[in-house]
């Protein structure tokens, strides 16, 4: 125990250092590390109704989500797919490789998931997931990020 044990700004920071940690390292190799797999996983199983709504659903900066498509697309994990109704739409949709790679990052990150949380109970464990749940939507609610990168942007400020 210390005496910053009961600050939650610590202790935030020491579980998000260790769940980075863990998740970088299940990850590996994939093309934009974490934002990639959300990409393959969005593109998997929620198949957004384009690449705009892609940037929307993950808060992902449109430039930043090209470079992210070009590199998962170079890698054959998605591909980006001219929408029936107007062809200026992109759909991004995963490839067969792109299906199996995200089906093994899961187990991946499961493991690495239980890793980080080894110290709790299998109920305290849901417990917090979905307490944290509960509290980032409601957060996000009071104030809304519209891209991760804004987000990096504002933490930098506040250290100048």
């Amino acid at each position: 125990m210390t005496a910053l044990d009961g600050d939650l700004g610590w202790t935030l920071g020491v579980v998000f250092r260790a769940y980075v940690k863990a998740t970088n390292a299940a990850v590996g190799d994939l093309p934009g590390g974490h934002r990639g797999y959300q990409i393959l996983t969005a593109a998997t199983r929620d198949q957004p109704e384009s690449q705009s709504a892609l940037c929307q659903q993950l808060g992902i900066d449109r430039t930043v989500m090209t470079y992210l498509l070009d590199d998962l697309e170079a890698a054959d994990l998605v591909a980006r797919r001219a929408a029936p109704t107007d062809r200026r739409t992109r759909h991004v949709v995963a490839t067969e490789t792109g299906r199996a790679r995200l089906a093994d990052l899961d187990r991946r990150l499961a493991h690495a998931e239980t890793h980080v949380l080894s110290g709790l109970s299998k109920d305290e464990q849901r417990s917090l997931k979905a307490l944290l749940g509960r509290l980032a939507s409601h957060v996000n609610e009071l104030d809304p990020v519209a891209d991760t990168c804004t987000v990096v942007e504002d933490i930098a400020a506040s250290r100048s």
